[in-house]
């Protein structure tokens, strides 16, 4: 695996590092550098120097750095001089470029291609609101790649995933790049009819994907449509266990649910940090397995699963205890 040194002036790249493993989860061979106010370039490298030593595969080393010119930069370069065959570095690090990195790893084995490659993902995350601020796009239009959009079929559905919060940062950067869908379809009653939510999913849709929001019998009929969505893979998000109940009993041919965030509210317990469950819950979940459904607990892709037997049985002794 490609190791990663994120280097900054100040705290950046701590807080970089921080940012990334809540979004992507914990990542081995990622080192953070620092060069704060008493340092100097020297103890930047050593630092540097350090970092590289605790790496599995010292050969493939990536650096992204701040500023192009600042003293992380140099520092990086004088260390690449002996393994630019070998080792990249790239400069005007943000968050999206470190995401992409993290995921680029899982395809891409050397340094030279995860550095050519997170160039159109740090760029496309640069963007600004009101949009006529934007400068005009060029007058060459490239030609559109093609489609098959419409074209006969069902949904390939690559994941299905109960989270209270939707589509966020985990799911639109951990699991899109995991999974490659070419849509998000949020399915929920309550938030088709909110226009306010609804365009707020549509402009957190990572580039390159469509997002949609349906209610629960609308996906039930896109389901058994074989005539329009061929090739389409479909990432599928409930708020809640109980419409993707209703999903599966009307016939969307789910057979695991990833089960990211149920948030806590008053008469639910919560068994773990991040599933809050009350009776209800409890008991839609007994009958998705019922039907046959797995359950693959885990915020990110990188998380270990968690059980769901247990958690739903702890969850239901904290409830017996309530009553």
């Amino acid at each position: 695996m490609v190791g990663i040194i994120i280097a900054s002036h100040g705290e950046f790249a701590s807080g970089i590092l921080q940012s990334g493993a809540m979004i992507f989860g914990e990542q081995e061979n990622v080192k953070a550098v620092t060069l704060m106010p008493s340092e100097g370039p020297e103890d930047v490298k050593a630092k540097m120097k350090e970092a590289i030593a605790s790496f599995d595969n010292q050969d493939e080393v990536l650096f992204l750095v701040d500023l192009w010119g600042g003293t992380p930069f140099n520092q990086a370069n004088c260390l690449l001089e002996e393994h630019k065959d070998k080792w990249a570095i790239v400069s005007g690090m943000n968050l999206p470029m470190l995401i992409e990195a993290y995921a680029s790893r899982f395809s891409m084995n050397t340094a030279h291609e995860i550095a050519a490659h997170i160039l159109g993902t740090a760029k496309e995350g640069v963007k600004v609101k009101p949009e006529e601020l934007e400068p005009a796009a060029p007058t060459a239009v490239a030609a559109a790649k093609p489609t098959n959009a419409g074209a006969p079929g069902k949904f390939e559905y690559v994941l299905a995933r109960i989270d209270s919060r939707l589509l966020h940062g985990q799911v639109a950067t951990a699991w899109t790049k995991t999974t490659q869908p070419t849509r998000i379809i949020v399915v929920s009653d309550a938030v088709a009819k909110d226009d306010l939510r609804k365009k707020l999913i549509q402009q957190a849709a990572p580039p390159g994907v469509k997002a949609h929001v349906v209610p629960v019998n609308k996906m039930i009929d896109l389901a058994k449509d074989d005539q329009h969505f061929g090739g389409q893979r479909a990432l599928l998000l409930f708020e809640n266990p109980q419409d993707a109940l209703r999903a599966v009993e009307g016939g969307v041919p789910l057979k695991t649910i990833n089960v990211g965030s149920m948030a806590h509210s008053p008469g639910k317990v919560q068994p773990n940090k991040v599933l809050a469950f009350s009776q209800d819950d409890i008991d839609t979940f007994k009958k998705l397995k019922e039907l046959g459904l797995n359950f693959d607990v885990r915020k990110v892709p990188n998380d270990s699963k968690g059980d769901m037997n247990e958690i739903i049985k702890k969850a239901q002794e904290e409830l017996n205890k309530q009553k």
